[in-house]
């Protein structure tokens, strides 16, 4: 199994109490860590500009911004995002820079790419909130016009949501064939079908039942397109609390209580029972147990998040130290 890292960025308040002018150093100091261990093959942030579970004055640093910094601050580890939104940006804008940001960091980016969710944020930034539908094809039309500015160098469509004549991709992107395609996203009619026909990663649900079923169904569009199932790596992912004893589980549990009740008190019931329930909530072999039976049903790739990360490395290094060396290889 492969491992990826989320990197605190504020979107779910992991930097609250710390000064602006030391966040960076903060979400730095995870990826540096990251980079320079060989648990990690991935690093991770989100495309977000409001927090959740509620938009605060709190800050949520842009991910894009941080792909070109984290690029040119790292060496090993790859970079994506879990998941750009389709809609904030020009395809054909995004394709450029992402493929500017490959060539920064030696060709180590990944594309995770949605169709969008946080209606807050839609409407503050003025994008409006189209339906599911709309969403989902603007999703298809933008992974289009940036394969073909990644594989042939410019791109034309003439779509319902996006229109591009002769965009030029250049430099295009050091990765040969272009930037690896993670289509985010478990909507089964379109979502799906969509990552059987582009994509080489899928990431979806990934409780054991939700993701036994997701797979299925991205198996089945897969069948329909002639495409080998197995040609797709699936991920997910996961909230990690993680302690060497239940008690030790239960006092990061008490953290992250009291860190968002000082934020946003009318959610941290809901937030809390979300983590608490997560798989991977437990001891190391607890995590270890449950890692191995989501890798029977065909889980490729785990994505962590840590809520404390950017004050406390302890979870992740018990992790590196007890969890990854069990899956791995």
């Amino acid at each position: 199994m492969r491992f990826g890292l989320f990197i605190p960025q504020g979107w779910r308040l992991d930097l609250v109490g710390i000064a602006p002018a030391d966040q960076w150093a903060a979400m730095h100091a995870v990826a540096a860590h990251a980079d320079a261990g060989d648990t990690w093959e991935s690093v991770w942030v989100y495309d977000h500009f409001h927090t959740v579970p509620e938009p605060t004055e709190e800050a949520t640093h842009e991910a894009w911004t941080l792909m070109a910094a984290l690029a040119a601050s790292t060496s090993r580890v790859r970079l994506g995002q879990m998941c750009t939104c389709m809609a904030y940006r020009n395809p054909a804008y995004l394709a450029k820079v992402a493929a500017t940001i490959d060539a920064i960091s030696g060709g180590r980016v990944e594309m995770g790419i949605g169709a969008g969710w946080y209606e807050h944020e839609w409407r503050a930034y003025g994008y409006g909130f189209p339906g599911a539908g709309a969403r989902i094809a603007a999703l298809e039309e933008g992974v289009q016009i940036m394969r073909q500015m990644w594989e042939k160098g410019s791109a034309t469509l003439a779509g319902e949501y996006f229109q591009v004549d002769g965009a030029r991709g250049y430099p295009r992107p050091l990765q040969e064939g272009g930037i690896p395609l993670w289509i985010a996203g478990g909507g089964e009619k379109k979502t799906l079908r969509i990552a059987a026909q582009y994509a080489q990663y899928t990431n979806f649900d990934g409780s054991p039942e939700g993701f036994a079923h997701k797979s299925a169904v991205l198996a089945e569009h897969c069948e329909r397109l002639g495409r080998d199932v197995g040609s797709i790596t699936r991920s997910a992912n996961y909230n990690v609390v993680i302690g060497r004893t239940q008690a030790d589980v239960d006092a990061k549990l008490a953290w992250i209580e009291a860190h968002y009740a000082a934020v946003v008190p009318a959610s941290t019931a809901t937030t809390l029972e979300e983590f608490r329930t997560g798989p991977l909530v437990g001891t190391p072999e607890q995590i270890v147990e449950r890692l191995r039976a989501l890798q029977a049903l065909g889980l490729g790739y785990a994505i962590a998040y840590f809520a404390e990360a950017a004050y406390d490395r302890s979870g992740i290094e018990l992790f590196e130290q007890e969890v990854a060396p069990a899956l791995r290889g």
